[in-house]
């Protein structure tokens, strides 16, 4: 499928969101019953390696730059297991605990963070989850990091309907004044016991979907970081490092692969990364796209942000597609983190 035919699905999903239409499908639904029934097959094996615990990995990062001039940024992540950090025994090797160690490295300020993400979650969840970060009595995030797709996909859920909550929840938390950074759906076709042809499958319907989830986020003000490519790839040539021991979630270093993926954007919705790293780079093929080809470009390449650029023109509202250059995370604050009450 070009770049092209991948914006005009992926358009179509997201105005269907926009207007409460029906499911559009992501594949034929044959097709889509056949891979569900591989990606049942892999889920046999999630659970042989590890279990559903999640380490709790709230609490105060950064601890060196404590100073009551500045009091800490705040930082809650929402989504699924891969948000969560499921398949990790530490509370540092978690997504969350990695990009508020991060976070507090670059900005030198320290970092509360707290993690609402629930293993098993599709995006009709995010509805509770925002309405729990609401609900806190404690000041609100300054950013939002969501992951969540994958279960949309293999549940089934319409990814007109999947995107509608998405940008519900956007929506919700950049009213409430928060930034908003979302890594979108990653690429199913990188679990080992899913087999060709449905590889394939699985991967074309993951980026589908991440395309349309890309146009929903940017339409309401969020940014958004392609994870499908980052864990198709990188995770395909390292299964054994990058995947934990269930093959379905990613190992400490799979997650530490997508933390710095998603750390400069975090950082740069903060105002905090470089000023010459904001400009477009022609020579690693960054600009300004119609967010729908933006959409679409970002869903097959590795850590591809995309961010509201323009008004709304003849082709539709534009984007700024940026590829990052990847950079190490910073190590975890070895003091002790000070869990949330």
């Amino acid at each position: 499928m070009t770049s092209m035919s991948r914006a005009r699905v992926a358009r179509r999903i997201a105005a269907g969101a926009a207007y409460g239409g029906g499911g559009i499908g992501l594949a034929g639904a044959a097709a889509v019953g056949l891979l569900l029934a591989e990606v049942r097959l892999a889920r046999r094996h999630v659970g042989n390696g590890t279990d559903n615990h999640v380490p709790n990995a709230d609490g105060r990062y950064g601890h060196l730059y404590d100073t009551p001039a500045d009091p800490p940024l705040r930082l809650t992540i929402l989504g699924d297991s891969t948000a969560a950090g499921q398949g990790v025994h530490r509370a540092g090797q978690t997504p969350g605990a990695l990009l508020a160690s991060g976070l507090a490295a670059v900005a030198e300020r320290p970092v509360l963070m707290r993690n609402v993400a629930l293993p098993g979650a599709r995006s009709d969840d995010l509805d509770r989850q925002v309405a729990l970060v609401l609900a806190d009595p404690a000041p609100l995030p300054d950013i939002c990091v969501i992951m969540i797709g994958a279960n949309d996909v293999t549940n089934r859920m319409p990814p007109t309907r999947s995107v509608r909550h998405l940008s519900s929840a956007v929506r919700r938390l950049r009213t409430a004044g928060a930034e908003v950074v979302v890594g979108t759906c990653p690429d199913l076709g990188t679990i080992e016991p899913v087999q060709q042809p449905l590889r394939w499958l699985a991967r074309r319907a993951s980026r589908q979907l991440a395309a349309a989830q890309t146009i929903g986020v940017v339409e309401q003000g969020g940014r958004t970081v392609s994870l499908g490519d980052l864990l198709g790839p990188e995770f395909a040539a390292n299964p054994r490092e990058l995947f934990g021991p269930d093959n379905y979630h990613p190992s400490a270093e799979g997650y530490a692969t997508a933390a710095m993926a998603v750390l400069p954007t975090v950082c740069a919705a903060l105002g905090l990364w470089p000023a010459e790293e904001e400009r477009p780079d022609v020579t690693r093929r960054e600009g300004f796209l119609p967010v729908a080809r933006a959409a679409a470009e970002a869903a097959s390449e590795a850590g591809t942000e995309v961010t509201a650029a323009m008004p709304t023109g003849p082709k539709g509202p534009w984007a700024l597609l940026k590829r990052r250059r990847r950079r190490r995370v910073p190590e975890p604050d070895r003091a002790p983190v000070t869990p949330s009450p």
